[in-house]
Formats: C-alpha cells, sequence, structure tokens
C-alpha cells in the first residue's frame, strides 16, 4: 500500500528484481527449448548482445518487445513476469546478483563478477551469508545516535511540508472503520477488538510482557499479546490499535534508524486516525470554530482519548481542513523537548544535526512556565511574544513514570480568535535562540559562582547504554522470541 512514500528510503533495488527475475525466466525458457542467443535474437528482430543484456538483467524490455519474447518461446508475458525464480539455482544467482549490486559490495570496493555455472549452489550459498552478516553489521555501526537524528530531522522536515497531514494514511483508517461498521463518533473498546479480529488477531492479555515492549505481536499465530497491568493514564485502546497497524500498512522488519522512525510515526498516526476518525473530528472541529471555542481538552473528551493523542490529531487536521498553521510541544519538566512539530513560524531549537528531540526549550515559552502554574493540572493559556511573532498557546501536565511532561499546541496570533482561553492575560517574552533569553545567567551569578561549582550530573542510566541490537531498536530480540515461544498455542 502507499504510505509516507516521500520519506520512505529509498528503494532502487525493486526495479534491479524484477528486471534480474525476468532475464533469468527468459534464459531458463530459452534454454529449455533448446534456442540460442542469435536463435532467439533472430525471432525477435535484436542483436543476440540485446538478448544477453535482457537476460542479465540490465535491460528492461518494454511491453512490445516482451509481446515478442513471449512468442517466440511460446509463453505469455503474464509467466515472464512471474516474480518467482524459475529454479532454486536460479532464485540463488538472483541473490547474488542483487548482493553485487548494493551498496555493500560498492563500499568494500568490490568488482562485479559473472556468475559461472562452475559456482556451486554451496558456494553462493555461503557467499549469500557473509553478504548478509557484514550488512547486519554495517546496519548496526551505523545504528547510532547521530544516525537516529539525522534520520529524525529529516522526517520532520517532511511532516512540516506536508502539513502533517497524510491522506494515504487517512484513507487506510476509514477503509477499516468501514469494515467493521464504525457508523460515526466514538470508537469503542469493543470495536477495537472487531478491528482486531477482522485484521485475523486475537487479544491475549498476559503478565509477563517482556519489559522493553508495549506488546508483541505473533504473525506465525495471529496472536497479539498485551499486558494485563494497563496504565491509568494511558488510553487502553492504543497498544491494540498500534499493535495491529504496522501489519495493516504492510510494514517489515526495519532495515536501518529511518525506516524504523518512519514507521512509527505511520503507526502512530494511524492510530490517532482509527480512534477519532477523520470526518467526525472535523465535525467536531468545525463546530467548535465556529463557535470560536476550539479546544484540545473538548477534543479529548469527545473521542475518550488522552489529551496527548487529541493535540497530536488536532496537528494533522488543523491546516488541511481549516488554515490554521499550528505548532505542538511535547517537553519534559526538566525543559528537554520530548517531541516536536511546528509549520506556523515557530522555530524549535535545534542541534548541529538539525534534530529538535533533546534539546531545551525556551523558559520563557509556555511548553515550561506551565510547569510554575498554580494548577498545573488545568489548562494554561499563555501569549509569547518573540523576533518571529506573537503566538498563543495552550498547555497542560501530564504525569508518566519518568516524571512530568507538558503538552503544548500553539497557533500565530492571527488565529486565536478560534480559540477558548484567547481572553488570558498570560504573558511572556522571548529573544530565544538568543542566549541571553534564559540560557546564560545573569552577570552577577556568574561572577559570584564561575569556576566555584561543580554539579553532580544527574544522568539517565539509559542515556549512556548502547540499546539492544535487534532489529527494533531498544527490544530484546532474545527476550521476545523467548517470550512468544512459551506463549505459542500447543500443536495437537
Amino acid at each position: 500500500m502507499t504510505t509516507i512514500e516521500s520519506i520512505r528510503p529509498e528503494e532502487h533495488d525493486d526495479e534491479v528484481i524484477d528486471a534480474l527475475t525476468l532475464g533469468h525466466r527468459v534464459r531458463q525458457l530459452r534454454v529449455s527449448r533448446g534456442m540460442t542467443l542469435e536463435q532467439l535474437g533472430r525471432a525477435i528482430d535484436r542483436a543476440p548482445s540485446q538478448v544477453s543484456m535482457i537476460e542479465n538483467g540490465k535491460r528492461e524490455p518494454r511491453l512490445t518487445l516482451l509481446r515478442q519474447i513471449a512468442l517466440a518461446l511460446g509463453t505469455t508475458i503474464d509467466d515472464l513476469l512471474n516474480d518467482e525464480a524459475p529454479t532454486e539455482r536460479a532464485a540463488l544467482e538472483i541473490a547474488v546478483e542483487r548482493a553485487q549490486r548494493g551498496p555493500v559490495f560498492a563500499a568494500l570496493g568490490i568488482e562485479p563478477f559473472r556468475i559461472s555455472k562452475s559456482y556451486s549452489d554451496e558456494m553462493l550459498r555461503t557467499l549469500l551469508s557473509l553478504h548478509q552478516e557484514v550488512e547486519r553489521l554495517h546496519r548496526e555501526r551505523a545504528a547510532t545516535p547521530e544516525e537516529a537524528r539525522r534520520a529524525n530531522a529529516q522526517l520532520r522536515a517532511t511532516m512540516r511540508e506536508r502539513d502533517n497531514y497524510f491522506p494515504e494514511l487517512e484513507a487506510e483508517a476509514r477503509k477499516l472503520l468501514d469494515a467493521v461498521g464504525h457508523s460515526g463518533g466514538p470508537v469503542s473498546q469493543q470495536l477495537v477488538g472487531d478491528m482486531a479480529g477482522h485484521l485475523g488477531f486475537t487479544l491475549h492479555y498476559v503478565p509477563d510482557l517482556p519489559h522493553s515492549t508495549r506488546s508483541v505481536t505473533d504473525k506465525k499465530n495471529g496472536r497479539i499479546y498485551l499486558p494485563t497491568q494497563q496504565s491509568a493514564s494511558r488510553d487502553s485502546r492504543s497498544p491494540v490499535v498500534q499493535a495491529f497497524a504496522s501489519h495493516l500498512l504492510g510494514h517489515e522488519e526495519p532495515e536501518n534508524y529511518a525506516d524504523f522512525l518512519r514507521q512509527r510515526i505511520e503507526t502512530n498516526y494511524l492510530t490517532a486516525a482509527l480512534l477519532l476518525p477523520e470526518a467526525d473530528a472535523v465535525r467536531t472541529l468545525r463546530e467548535a470554530k465556529n463557535a470560536r471555542r476550539i479546544s484540545m481538552e473538548d477534543l479529548r473528551d469527545a473521542f475518550a482519548v488522552s489529551y496527548e493523542t487529541a493535540a497530536h490529531r488536532f496537528t494533522n487536521l488543523a491546516t488541511a481542513h481549516f488554515d490554521i498553521p499550528v505548532h505542538f510541544t511535547k517537553a519534559h519538566e526538566s525543559g528537554t523537548i520530548v517531541k516536536a512539530y511546528s509549520n506556523d513560524g515557530v522555530r524549535h531549537p535545534t542541534d548541529a544535526l538539525g534534530a529538535v528531540e533533546g534539546t531545551t526549550v525556551c523558559r520563557k515559552w509556555t511548553a515550561f512556565t506551565v510547569f510554575a502554574a498554580e494548577d498545573r493540572f488545568s489548562p494554561w493559556y499563555q501569549y509569547t511574544d518573540n523576533p518571529n511573532g506573537t503566538y498563543w498557546c495552550t498547555s497542560r501536565v501530564e504525569k508518566a513514570k519518568e516524571g512530568y511532561y507538558s503538552i503544548t499546541v500553539g497557533v500565530p496570533f492571527a488565529h486565536v480568535k478560534w480559540f477558548r482561553g484567547r481572553d488570558t492575560q498570560n504573558r511572556s517574552h522571548s529573544t530565544c535562540p538568543d542566549e541571553s533569553c534564559c540560557r546564560r545567567p545573569p552577570v552577577e551569578l556568574s561572577e559570584a559562582w564561575a569556576g566555584q561549582s561543580w554539579p553532580a550530573a544527574r544522568t539517565p542510566t539509559s542515556l549512556l547504554a548502547a540499546l539492544p541490537t535487534g532489529k527494533f531498536p531498544g527490544v530484546d530480540d532474545n527476550e521476545v522470541y523467548r517470550f512468544l515461544e512459551r506463549h505459542a498455542p500447543s500443536v495437537s
């Protein structure tokens, strides 16, 4: 299916795979018919060298030439375009050819070679095993925090270019909702279970879910495992939807950080699109806009989702349906930004790689000042003036096991007229990224304490420890496989 293609890593191999498989099918049929390259060339009015290029997968023939080849070989175009290798040996040769044309051979400076009949199947299998191991080590070496931050910066840029609205994912959500008979309004827990059943999964709640996972899907037996202990602050439907979303979107095991992050964004987007269906959410927001009372709390309550999910969903729909540019920030109480998005001119702080996550939010912006509010669990509204304009934000604090987080949604001053809380008297002035705004201590404090302090950093262990090197960053494959083996249904 079509997903967020614009942020998918380039996949040039698809064309090569087709051409290679086609070439091997032509060669196998030619040889089985007892024809030489010259004879097939005469039959299709092409030079033997051109036929050889087709058989070697170096040229992809046009449809008219395919018809001629099929006629000359006494077969059909459909047979020639079958994506299965004609023999087991051909499958090995195709795999080796693909490897030779891939980045590993190029990076190692190995010149491609012609696969001779004298090469045994075992030799080709050994070569493929070596290639796969080098490729795995290359991926592992590339899986660094720097690589992740570069990939994340690219993803955020694409989200901004598309106003964080992806119609292909909205269409997938509508299709599944229609399939289970959703007639409008909030999506119930039962309906979420029906979605899982429609996709061929049964739900199993277990007390021993691997500690590094939120859920585990057994694709072999059509099972989704979920924890018996549900967090009071989390929507119990979300883990179920997130678990089957990857299946619905056709995700394969991620090949790199960019692939992993893209899949996570698609999964989170689809989850929100299923729990807050587009037509219903737009209707709710339009009514609120007409009444000039748009509120994240009201959107949350209307669909019984978390505040963060409602805020995320608003960023999907605000610009695409209402021409309201918007920004979103999730920040830890320490000031560290966990997630951020903007298409309204707000410039979140970035590091040298262009990534926002992990940087520190301005202490004068709503995302930070909300922590000092007298009632930090009620909505906090604030205007912030900065060199890029005046912005109005609504924010609230939520608790998680790592501490408290603020969830903030904001818009430029010109659009505040549509929101509840626009009459707030809270106002701040920020000049960030100018260091004199909030990052540089006052002169008198610097003079008194510079060189006289030695704080012991409260660095989380996870910040310094390497993530497990499984296919999914942060997940221990050994633990997951043992869990699945333990819970797999017995074969009678």
